[in-house]
């Protein structure tokens, strides 16, 4: 016989648990503290699964690039061997030119250096 504290034994220990546990929540409490009891594990092993799915996130700086302007096949602004003015490559006037009397320039100071000005009707220049 193994005695607890105030000379109480386990055997008198868990039938006055058990006692109060019939007293106070009797035959209904008990089947409902059951479900709760397994609904929240069930809730709680959801709760883990889910957040095995997530991806982490990962913040990175973007690298910077420069600004690069992309020339068109012949170069940056294009002219008319027959015309006094120069043209970016979209513009409707360099569009309209043949491809026998265009003249490409690498940049507009080329092509001002070559006697040509901008076109007026061609925007961004």
């Amino acid at each position: 016989m193994i005695v607890l504290v105030n000379g109480v034994t386990i055997q008198a220990f868990l039938l006055r648990c058990k006692t109060l546990l019939e007293e106070g929540i009797g035959q209904w409490g008990l089947i409902s503290l059951l479900f709760l009891g397994v609904f929240g594990a069930f809730g709680l092993g959801r709760l883990s699964a889910l957040e095995d799915v997530k991806t982490p996130i990962s913040i990175t700086q973007a690298p910077q690039t420069a600004n690069v302007i992309a020339l068109a096949p012949g170069g940056f602004v294009v002219a008319s061997r027959t015309g006094s003015v120069y043209y970016l490559p979209w513009c409707a006037g360099a569009q309209k030119m043949a491809q026998a009397n265009q003249v490409w320039f690498s940049s507009e100071a080329a092509a001002q250096k070559a006697g040509y000005t901008p076109s007026k009707s061609c925007k961004g220049l």
